[in-house]
């Protein structure tokens, strides 16, 4: 009945309005008979109210007038048992977002209707209903403004006393849903972005702002969740064990982001509890052991994982306080040879005191954090971040012990991971931490100067003498056995992954920079070292010049170039740290994954580390990386009368007519088509080569058409054994399709393929399959010989020195 009048009107007039009001008014109880009746009124209500907003406001006066948000709060009573509230729920979440009037939001927010839909007692276990509900609440976030924020908060004395928008968005904080996680986070920034003074402090005020705490608490819970997949003693392959890094390190790093995302506010309250609790509850519990300032229980967090974190910490959250606290304690063992010798004297049997050393970070925090540039969200004056280690030192005191002598300060702490016997992992993870201190913006002078990689112009500003920075400075003072440590990761016999030799050339190449520019060269036992490693990447792509995918070298090498070229140059601040934990799982895996490797993969990862070693040999003799490969490639289309013809036997295609005169007769089984009897035509021009299997001409004695094409190289022609009229061939199946688009990441994984075929032809005797066998060889060994000629250049001992002539010409 209802459903006819309607159609009888126009659904979106004031009269259908009233109507619809009515009929939910009737409805004294919601029932299973009732239910989507009410729903399409709630339904039509909407749609009308939203349509209004833009259209009519007589609509929305009438909304006001008949007080329908009150109708939705009866309906929640009373429909407690239909099941009435996640549509209910995903109607006023519509209505809401597609809200444009300040006045509308204004009444909608107002008489405490919201708070009543937000405070009721839904039943959540076991249903759908808290998408529902969380959307809503995100819907509502998404309206308020300083204006209408004051609306949602109940006040007793100047103070808020309770938030139910906050306070109930909160206990889905942890929900099992990324979606809903996603939302509450959304909606607390919503707030913070918008809250007054007096929410503020009800947001940062105990028990809500305990919040906060758990949050860091997660993460660090997220943390040792990923050091234990790290370690983990399951069989599982590597690839699998990566996989699950990467998805847990994403949990990381979005925890990370919206920590981020709070400190963006910029309000000091919000900042001083993100501060306290990240340095108190993560970063400094993951520091300490780290540096060995005691011994590590089985409590705390693999040495890998804690530099991945930390790492990870500096890169999105940064800022002073962030950059120099972590630089404070991981500096900490160096500071007795500091500039200035800040704790000189202040040791009692050798051993470091503890209130000598807080003494410093005092001083320390005085310098760093002064100034105008040190306001707002940055004062750490007003976050006290250094009062906190200071806090956590003094209630752990057997912490600051063990730097008995000079020895044991220059090979402690992080510099005892550097130099840590084959954990590549460790030693690379240690320098990355850091050289994203060094190359950090907000690292103060002095602490800049006692790592000694950049900043120098700071340290001249702040009259700090050449020799102070040499007596204080990590990479100035230990340079040659950082080098020395690197190149033996590269020059290591068998070779390692390609995985640690680029990374490994990643740190190499800054630090060749950072030690020209200062006028050093590489000593006699680095050097040797280098071209040792040199020696070998290039023996291994010679290798494969004998291998079957040696005619996509130039290719590859010309393709891999840039991409390998930008991901050396990539700063320290985008650069992803989880390079440190694939090579951990690396070091681990015991089989290793070289009996899985394609000839393809093997071929590309042998150009890919040749281009390294001429990278890096070019930053030892130039200072700089290539910008483009020399290569002794053809000039202009060669000469071929026929060519651009289909009768042209090296660039012919499937079903092309082609001449018989210099092709083998033989035959062929194929599945799907029987015995064949075919003619074989190997054929090279240039760094192409194909093998051609052609059927005879119907009509014409001298001619073929091509019925099969494979790549010449690769073929490895081999007579049976028992059948010396038989050659088996081998036939690549994988079609490689470079992407020329600029790399997007340098984790250096390569394409998996399909396997290689096989076809087996028949001769009529032994001799002409012997004679078969030996034409495919010397076609193959033409097309080699062009892409040797190519390649030539490159291979030469003095190939630098060729390529400055180049240069100048």
């Amino acid at each position: 009945m209802w459903r006819s009048l309607w159609r009888s009107i126009d659904r979106f007039s004031l009269q259908h309005f009233k109507y619809v009001i009515n009929e939910l008014r009737g409805i004294k109880v919601v029932h299973k008979h009732n239910r989507e009746l009410v729903i399409d009124l709630l339904q039509s209500i909407v749609e009308i109210v939203t349509y209004g907003d833009r259209q009519d406001p007589m609509i929305f006066e009438c909304f006001m007038e008949y007080q329908v948000l009150a109708e939705f709060v009866r309906v929640l009573k009373i429909g407690k048992n239909a099941r009435i509230e996640a549509p209910l729920l995903q109607y006023l979440s519509i209505m809401i977002q597609n809200m444009d009037s300040e006045h509308a939001i204004y009444y909608c927010l107002s008489n405490d209707y919201i708070n009543s839909i937000i405070e009721h007692q839904y039943e959540f276990d076991g249903g759908d209903l808290a998408p529902y509900y969380v959307s809503f609440l995100r819907a509502v976030s998404s309206k308020i403004n300083r204006d209408t924020l004051c609306l949602l908060v109940k006040v007793h004395e100047d103070a808020v006393v309770s938030f139910p928008l906050y306070n109930e968005a909160l206990k889905f904080a942890r929900h099992g849903e990324k979606m809903i996680q996603t939302a509450v986070r959304a909606l607390t920034l919503n707030i913070y972005n918008v809250s007054d003074d007096m929410v503020y402090q009800f947001i940062t005020t105990p028990p809500v702002s305990k919040y906060f705490s758990d949050l860091v608490c997660r993460l660090k819970e997220q943390c040792f969740h990923l050091d234990t997949l790290l370690h983990s003693k399951e069989e599982t392959s590597t690839s699998e064990r990566r996989n699950e890094l990467v998805l847990e390190t994403d949990k990381i790093l979005d925890d990370i982001y919206y920590l981020k995302d709070i400190l963006s506010v910029g309000e000091y309250r919000l900042n001083r509890l993100i501060s306290q609790n990240l340095f108190s509850l993560l970063v400094f519990p993951t520091l300490l052991p780290l540096l060995q300032l005691r011994q590590n229980d089985g409590s705390n967090i693999s040495s890998v994982a804690s530099l991945y974190i930390v790492s990870r910490l500096l890169q999105v959250v940064d800022g002073k306080s962030m950059v120099n606290a972590v630089a404070g304690v991981i500096l900490y063992p160096y500071m007795t040879l500091s500039v200035g010798d800040a704790m000189k004297g202040d040791t009692v049997d050798g051993v470091c005191n503890v209130s000598s050393f807080l003494d410093h970070l005092n001083d320390m925090e005085k310098r760093v954090f002064s100034g105008p540039e040190s306001e707002g969200a940055e004062n750490i004056k007003s976050n006290n971040l250094f009062g906190h280690l200071a806090e956590y030192l003094s209630s752990n005191s057997q912490l600051i012990s063990g730097l008995q002598n000079d020895d044991c300060v220059e090979r402690g702490g992080v510099l005892a991971h550097i130099f840590a016997d084959n954990n590549h992992s460790l030693l690379l993870a240690s320098l990355f931490l850091l050289l994203i201190l060094a190359e950090s913006k907000d690292l103060d002078y002095l602490l800049a100067s006692m790592i000694g990689l950049s900043r120098i112009q700071d340290i001249v500003n702040h009259d700090l003498s050449a020799s102070q920075v040499v007596d204080g400075s990590i990479f100035v003072k230990f340079m040659p056995q950082i080098l020395n440590a690197l190149l033996k990761i590269l020059a290591s016999q068998p070779p390692l992954s390609v995985l640690i030799q680029w990374h490994t050339g990643w740190f190499l190449r800054k630090l060749l920079i950072s030690q020209i520019s200062q006028g050093k060269m590489v000593n006699d036992l680095n050097f040797h070292l280098f071209n040792t490693s040199y020696e070998q990447s290039r023996e291994r792509l010679r290798k494969e010049l004998d291998g079957c995918w040696f005619d996509y070298i130039p290719d590859t090498l010309r393709n891999e170039w840039l991409s390998c070229k930008t991901a050396l140059e990539e700063s320290s601040q985008f650069k992803d740290p989880f390079f440190a934990l694939e090579i951990a799982v690396c070091q681990q895996d015991t089989d290793g994954d070289a009996t899985t490797v394609s000839a393809w993969q093997r071929m590309v990862e042998a150009v890919k580390v040749f281009i390294l070693h001429l990278q890096l040999k070019a930053v030892i003799f130039k200072g700089s990386l290539l910008e483009k490969p020399v290569l002794n490639m053809p000039n202009g289309p060669t000469a071929d009368s026929g060519r651009g013809h289909a009768s042209d036997t090296p660039s012919a295609s499937f079903g092309s007519d082609v001449s018989l005169g210099s092709g083998i007769p033989c035959r062929i089984a194929f599945s799907n088509a029987g015995i064949r009897d075919i003619y074989l035509i190997p054929v090279a021009r240039e760094a192409t080569g194909k093998l051609l299997l052609t059927e005879k001409h119907p009509f014409r004695s001298q001619r073929g058409v091509v019925i099969a094409i494979a790549p010449l190289a690769g073929l490895s022609p081999k007579i049976d054994n028992d059948h010396p009229s038989w050659l088996h061939l081998r036939i690549r199946e994988f079609d490689p399709k470079f992407n020329t688009s600029k790399a997007r990441s340098n984790h250096l994984k390569m394409s998996n393929h399909v396997a290689d075929g096989k076809w087996t032809l028949g001769f009529p005797t032994a001799k002409a399959c012997e004679a078969a066998r030996l034409l495919i060889l010397e076609e193959t060994s033409k097309q080699r010989s062009f892409v040797e000629g190519i390649l030539a250049p490159l291979l030469q001992d003095d190939y630098l020195g060729n390529l400055s002539d180049v240069e100048d010409e």
